[in-house]
């Protein structure tokens, strides 16, 4: 049996709900159906009680999801025992995406100018869920999230970054107003949209609900989890998206795309990077962190103070 079932199956119990699985997972509500499809058929008994609102575990249900629980472990401590026959450095990273597609790539040019090939470095991009989730699973020794609350990860040392400021944007095609933008006009557009659970659309959400409206008020929602393909819909005149000013400002710029901002609207949500306690005097790490500080030169002093001492080699 492959762990991705032990996994969806724990997933599936530890949110109560086949439906927030499937986000967490990021695979769909049928995928996740099917997954457990076949480990009842593998298994030859039913493992979820299904009769009820609530999702329970059946007797044989109980017993595959505790012993599901130990071989993920196994597998974990696995390959943290095998990491640490290399001699190369590791260090791993999750962010998400607008981190990722906008800041990142400068952070590893400068990064591996002093580490060409003595490190071994892994990074994935996710939404906040999931990247605070294997950050608290230790998958990851550093994550960098865009969030509209506070965050209150265990285990983690919290340094905060400029917050991030976003914009309605549309192609010059619609004519819309700009920069100023009135709410109902919006609302007459298509909106292309993130999934639920990325800050961007939650703090949409929240701005919405301060004017009594609510995402479902726009004409038509097409979500899009790839930035990529979100900001080429808009441009070719298909509707208007909620994104990272830092994402389309050269694409303001030149003239393709169009950024409208609502008058009240709060257009600013926090970033802040998250370090495992167990790195954070790790020299290889503070060596990072300062690459972060060197693309985000605003940053609070506090952070200056923690990278020059953590920097050091």
């Amino acid at each position: 049996m492959e762990t991705r079932y032990f996994q969806t199956l724990q997933t599936v119990m530890e949110c109560g709900s086949f439906n927030k699985a499937a986000r967490i997972l990021c695979i769909t509500q049928s995928a996740v159906s099917q997954r457990i499809k076949f480990m009842e058929e593998y298994y030859g008994c039913p493992l979820i009680d299904r009769s009820g609102q609530l999702v329970q575990l059946t007797e044989a249900g109980a017993i595959v999801n505790e012993k599901a629980s130990q071989i993920l472990t196994i597998e974990r401590s696995l390959e943290k025992e095998l990491k640490g026959l290399s001699n190369k450095k590791r260090l791993s990273l999750c962010s998400t995406p607008t981190f990722g597609a906008v800041f990142l790539p400068q952070v590893l040019n400068r990064f591996f100018l002093k580490h060409s090939g003595d490190v071994d470095f892994k990074f994935t991009l996710n939404t906040p869920e999931l990247t605070m989730q294997g950050f608290i699973d230790e998958e990851f020794d550093l994550a960098v999230i865009e969030h509209c609350g506070p965050l209150d990860v265990p285990g983690a040392q919290q340094l905060d970054l400029p917050p991030d400021e976003l914009v309605f944007i549309s192609a010059p095609s619609l004519s819309l107003p700009h920069p100023l933008i009135t709410l109902d006009e919006l609302l007459k557009q298509r909106l292309i949209a993130r999934r639920a659970g990325c800050s961007s659309r939650c703090l949409l959400q929240s701005n919405l609900q301060h004017f009594g409206r609510s995402i479902d008020d726009f004409r038509v929602m097409i979500v899009y989890d790839d930035l990529h393909l979100t900001i080429e819909t808009v441009k070719s005149g298909k509707g208007v998206a909620f994104v990272s000013k830092s994402l389309v400002q050269t694409l303001v710029a030149n003239g393709e795309l169009t950024q409208h901002v609502v008058e009240d609207f709060n257009n600013v949500r926090s970033r802040s990077v998250l370090v495992n306690q167990k790195r954070i005097n790790d020299p290889l790490t503070g060596q990072f962190l300062a690459c972060i500080y060197d693309v985000f030169p605003g940053a609070p002093n506090s952070l200056s103070v923690s990278l020059t001492y953590h920097a050091a080699d």
